[in-house]
């Protein structure tokens, strides 16, 4: 029983990594590195159209908040408007960074926490037992009742660790996509002043 609460412990960290990498990855409805690149390939008029199906979706409110920043006729406002949109971005993008670390630690604590339980129970029915025959089984029954909540710990705490590791390069992947796309707005924004 408590090997099967530590695996449940387990696999809520799991999801939980899981749906924080899904966030980090997905942090706006359009791919920023995919959309950089269609600016930069795209003449003028591709842009235009490009801006009137972003701005006529609801589903991707960062992309036309951005587009709308560029019609801003100040550059300082530009500038701030563009800015702010680079510091939600990034919110949306690290949100979730820490949740696989915090994971990794909860599914070990849990792991140890149920391990215990099940050799402290192992050893109290252990007490109670008369006989050496009894006692032998009892302690293999707890041993492996024990291990068994720590070894589903363990393995929920090693996918955590996976995913905080790929968390790590998409973080970083998405950053650049989003600095790239700056760079495409910002020479689009030069091309028509």
């Amino acid at each position: 029983m408590l090997a099967i609460l530590s695996a449940i412990v387990a696999v809520a960290c799991v999801l939980a990594s899981a749906r924080s990498l899904a966030l980090a990855i997905a942090p706006t409805g359009l791919d920023p590195g995919v959309l950089a690149d269609c600016l930069r390939r795209g003449g003028d008029a591709p842009c235009r159209s490009l801006r009137r199906s972003i701005a006529a979706r609801s589903d991707f409110p960062w992309e036309s908040e951005l587009f709308s920043a560029l019609e801003a006729r100040n550059a300082s406002s530009r500038d701030a408007l563009m800015n702010e949109l680079v510091l939600e971005f990034d919110w949306r993008v690290r949100r979730g960074a820490r949740v696989p670390r915090v994971c990794a630690s909860i599914a070990t604590s849990a792991a140890f926490f149920f391990a215990c339980l099940a050799l402290l129970q192992g050893l109290a029915g252990a007490a109670t037992m008369g006989g050496d025959a009894d006692a032998t089984t009892a302690t293999a029954a707890t041993m492996r009742s024990a291990l068994d909540a720590l070894a589903a710990g363990i393995a929920g705490t090693s996918f955590c660790v996976a995913i905080h590791l790929r968390m790590r390069g998409v973080v970083r992947e998405r950053r650049a996509a989003a600095e790239r796309l700056l760079g495409a707005l910002s020479g689009l924004v030069s091309g028509e002043s």
